[in-house]
């Protein structure tokens, strides 16, 4: 999938806003290797060594169109391009952080156990996922990539597996954990202009389907999803498109 860092971060506040929630809540006093792991643009990654100074912070990912906006923004931190499903650190992390990058990958039931592995002991493991598939905003995607006009071009294109019930981590985690903490929290995103759900959407989650299609069809699909988009996700009277976003967030520490 090539990503669009200038779209991407076109709600960048927003964005950020889960992750500043899950850093809040790392209990992490003086960890010496940090990885950012599918850290993006590298905003994160810089709060990451923000709080920590004198860590070692790595940010990984598997874009290098992200990667290069990183290097720009965040110079104090080292950034490599990794497959984030198979990597394997060179030293154990004390903090393994994951901000809106796990949900793309498969098979959590093996996923999550192999990531809580590689923390070193009395690491944390730190995750925040959207939890959107059943949203309009994702099964619109995939009722307009079945119309008859894209469908040949599309049909390769994968369903993205829905992440796990917070229960069904608990039950992969907490046999291996010192400490487990789960919570959800909905944000209910504000956005501007027209069509703003269809913006965002365009910054991730839409990004596969365009990418497949070459125009005119690729402006005829995303205007179909804009259309069908309209009515779940109305402006109010003065302009504001509220936009409910899921998230689940994860926090498990090693035994020391």
């Amino acid at each position: 999938m090539n990503w669009d860092p200038t779209q991407y971060l076109r709600f960048g506040s927003e964005r950020l806003r889960p992750a500043l929630d899950l850093l809040a809540w790392v209990p992490a006093e003086a960890p010496a290797h940090v990885i950012d792991l599918g850290c993006g643009t590298g905003n994160v990654t810089a709060l990451l060594a923000e709080r920590w100074p004198t860590a070692d912070v790595l940010g990984l990912d598997g874009s290098e169109e992200m990667l290069a906006r990183a290097r720009e923004g965040a110079s104090g931190c080292r950034f490599g391009r990794a497959d984030i499903a198979t990597f394997v650190p060179d030293r154990k992390p004390d903090v393994l952080f994951s901000n809106a990058a796990l949900q793309w990958l498969p098979d959590h039931r093996r996923l999550l156990p192999r990531l809580f592995s590689l923390v070193a002991p009395g690491g944390v493991l730190a995750v925040q996922m959207p939890a959107m598939d059943q949203a309009p905003f994702r099964t619109l995607q995939r009722e307009i990539a079945v119309d008859e006009r894209w469908v040949g071009a599309l049909l390769h294109i994968g369903r993205v597996v829905p992440i796990l019930e917070p229960a069904e981590y608990w039950d992969l985690l907490r046999p291996h954990a010192a400490k487990l903490d789960l919570w959800e929290t909905i944000y209910l995103h504000a956005l501007t202009g027209p069509d703003a759900v269809l913006q965002w959407a365009m910054g991730t989650s839409l990004r596969p389907y365009l990418d497949a299609l070459a125009e005119p069809e690729r402006s005829a699909f995303r205007e179909a999803y804009a259309a069908a988009l309209r009515p779940h996700y109305p402006p109010r009277p003065d302009g504001t498109t509220l936009f409910p976003f899921r998230r689940l967030f994860l926090l498990a520490t090693a035994p020391g």
